[in-house]
């Protein structure tokens, strides 16, 4: 892990408004087209998986709860599977010809290296690529 350790921070710039980009973060469907299957809620304190198929190392659970929601600017929400228990943050700027999505993705441990870096591996090529795919297939 990096020195400023316990956090991953990626951002992109995407050619479509706020109000798209928070669709494809928040409807379950989109979601399951470039992170994982979920029942995400759009409802700030309620309880929600995201689910993939299981490995011999992780179950393929991630057990979350939304902490913050604020429609096309800020969704915050826990990530706990296997040994993390983390906080996701994605934050949505509104600039020219589009949206700036930062992540953040924090409080991991000296002991969770490798689901740090498997963690910023996957966000990295999940939205860069598949978001990015979701995003430009969205009417």
């Amino acid at each position: 892990m990096p020195d400023d350790a316990g956090k991953i921070s990626l951002a992109w710039e995407l050619p479509h408004p706020p109000a798209k980009v928070w669709r494809a973060l928040t409807d379950p469907n989109l979601v399951a087209q470039w992170l994982m299957k979920t029942d995400m809620p759009a409802e700030c304190g309620k309880a929600f998986t995201f689910r993939q198929d299981s490995t011999p190392f992780w179950d393929g659970i991630v057990h979350s709860e939304i902490l913050e929601l604020e429609s096309n600017r800020r969704l915050r929400y826990t990530w706990k599977g296997g040994a993390l228990e983390t906080v996701v943050t994605w934050t949505l700027v509104q600039v020219a010809g589009g949206t700036r999505l930062e992540l953040e993705h924090s409080g991991f441990k000296p002991e969770n290296g490798q689901a740090y870096a498997g963690c910023q591996d996957g966000m990295g090529r999940n939205v860069g690529e598949r978001l990015a795919a979701a995003l430009a297939a969205l009417a």
